[in-house]
């Protein structure tokens, strides 16, 4: 299959599930006395209600309608009810399809700068990561090392998040409270990152792998899109039990393709002087046994 084809097959699967979800209700329009044949909005609803005509739609949908402006774009997206993450994944799938073989290939970041290095080690009480766009953890502190022990002990190069989640479902599930929660959103944003990617290699093997394990797959099917920004994640730690944690996402305005990853615990709480133990453990381990990035 042409990466152009690839294109397409992505626009029309995305654009098919958003159309089953919205009912006519949601959009006003009363159901008729005969049985719908279809789940969602029919084709033609949509094309009446977004001021296009039906041939146009049927083109949009199926990935066929290059070069539609971002008025349609818009258009179209409200009607579907689209979130901002699923207009903007919708807006960089045609921006791909546009592009055509112009686009040029991505390139996932495997280093980064020695001042973002620095900023990590100067984070010594929280843990911190640099973290690629297909969520490989570049470099980390000496506490984000520990924090994520089981993922660097397993030994895959890169440490990637999502991979350990569906990969070694045994270890994870034991350290995610909330390992549904986790796996969903780890699906979502790689979704969005391959709406987003023109090609880009190292993306694409790590979701062909991952497409292999059943839980992921069911995810990935369901085409919803995310955007990793902040929120609280609850863990089990094998060193010193359960943490409950906020998460912050820092971009670097100098790497658009980095961002920092934090961890952080309510002060005063039992969360707190789990941190803390755990922060005197990775001293102790640093120091008889140093982990490499």
């Amino acid at each position: 299959m042409s990466q152009e084809q690839e294109v397409r097959g992505r626009i029309r699967d995305f654009m098919i599930s958003r159309r089953e979800r919205v009912a006519p209700g949601d959009v006003g329009i009363q159901p008729g006395s005969g049985r719908r044949r279809v789940k969602g909005l029919r084709r033609e609803e949509v094309a009446m209600l977004a001021g296009v005509s039906v041939e146009y739609y049927t083109r949009f949908e199926r990935g066929d309608a290059v070069g539609a402006s971002d008025s349609v774009i818009n258009a179209i997206s409200r009607v579907l009810r689209l979130s901002d993450i699923e207009r903007e994944h919708l807006h960089c799938l045609y921006a791909t399809l546009a592009a055509g073989s112009k686009a040029e290939q991505v390139r996932t970041v495997t280093e980064i700068r020695t001042g973002v290095r620095r900023l990590l080690e100067s984070m010594e009480n929280i843990p911190a990561f640099a973290v690629n766009r297909i969520g490989d953890i570049v470099a980390a502190n000496t506490l984000g090392r520990a924090f994520y022990v089981q993922m660097y002990d397993d030994g895959r190069i890169p440490v990637n998040h999502t991979w350990f989640q569906f990969m070694r479902q045994q270890q994870s599930r034991a350290f995610w409270v909330d390992w549904d929660v986790i796996a969903d959103n780890g699906v979502h944003i790689l979704r969005a990152e391959v709406g987003a990617a023109k090609d880009d290699p190292a993306l694409n093997a790590l979701v062909a792998e991952l497409l292999q394990v059943h839980e992921f797959r069911t995810r990935w099917e369901s085409q919803n899109v995310r955007r990793h920004t902040t929120g609280l994640k609850r863990v089990n730690h094998p060193v010193v039990g359960r943490m409950d944690l906020t998460y912050e996402n820092l971009h670097l305005a100098a790497d658009p393709d980095i961002t920092i990853l934090t961890f952080s615990p309510e002060p005063g709480t039992p969360s707190d002087d789990a941190m803390r133990l755990l922060n005197l453990w990775a001293r102790d381990e640093a120091r008889t046994a140093p982990r490499t990035t």
